[in-house]
């Protein structure tokens, strides 16, 4: 079984044209990234409000009860409410988008809620002592301390409608799904089993890709790695007369 699935991974004819592995991934990418952007958009602002003004907590936990919601389910409830009203292929595509962004939506308002309200009060009172305006704490204060849990709810965003955008094939929406869905209509378990493996090496690399990006664009004082970099534990030798060792540590 394995030789026959690598086989069908590294044949050359399986990577060209409009049903080959390169075509449907740049589709299941740019699906994905469509669909995070909007969800993003959406929750990134309302969970900064959420957490600065500590008003409307109710959205958050509306949105988390949400998430009980089968995707699967929603999704053809809207290609069935939504997709007749649409035409061309925007009818396939517009239900697929928005189940996958109320799905995308939790996770990133969520992180973004919980960073601000993370937040040390000390360091909104020292803020707001040398005189920054809420909108400036926000920005300066509360964003940026915010950022490691709000990134940590993008990865997993991007985790959760990666792996889900697969079952968009199933009403025509297209990418590494249609192998899964293909392969098991045509008794082809080389391919089922391959677009399988091409969906879990995409969410792996998006997550690597994810986290190199956090650790530029989060301080490291932040995220504790200049801490635990610099960190210096004296530990007393065994003979008094040497004095006393020091150890650094690295992260």
């Amino acid at each position: 079984m394995i030789p026959t699935i690598w086989t069908w991974l590294t044949s050359a004819q399986n990577w060209v044209g409009s049903f080959g592995i390169g075509n449907r991934l740049a589709q299941h990418v740019g699906y994905s990234l469509l669909v995070v952007a909007i969800a993003a958009v959406i929750a990134i602002p309302l969970g900064l409000w959420v957490g600065h003004t500590g008003r409307g907590r109710w959205v958050v936990s509306a949105t988390n009860a949400a998430r009980a919601v089968p995707t699967l389910g929603l999704l053809f409830a809207l290609a069935l409410w939504v997709g007749p009203h649409i035409p061309g292929r925007a009818a396939f595509v517009v239900p697929s988008v928005i189940a996958l962004v109320l799905l995308a939506i939790p996770p990133i308002l969520a992180g973004t809620y919980a960073g601000v309200e993370a937040v040390d009060p000390a360091a909104r009172d020292a803020a707001k002592g040398i005189g920054m305006t809420p909108r400036q704490v926000l920005a300066r204060v509360e964003l940026p301390c915010a950022l490691p849990l709000l990134w940590s709810g993008l990865r997993s965003a991007v985790l959760q409608v990666i792996a889900t955008a697969t079952i968009a094939a199933y009403i025509g929406l297209g990418g590494l799904g249609r192998f899964l869905i293909d392969g098991l209509a045509q008794a082809d378990y080389a391919q089922t089993a391959g677009g399988a493996i091409l969906v879990c090496l995409l969410a792996l690399v998006a997550d690597g890709v994810l986290a190199l990006v956090q650790r530029v664009i989060v301080s490291p004082g932040v995220s504790g790695r200049r801490r635990r970099r610099r960190e210096i534990i004296l530990a007393p030798g065994k003979d008094m007369g040497h004095g006393n060792v020091a150890h650094t540590t690295s992260a």
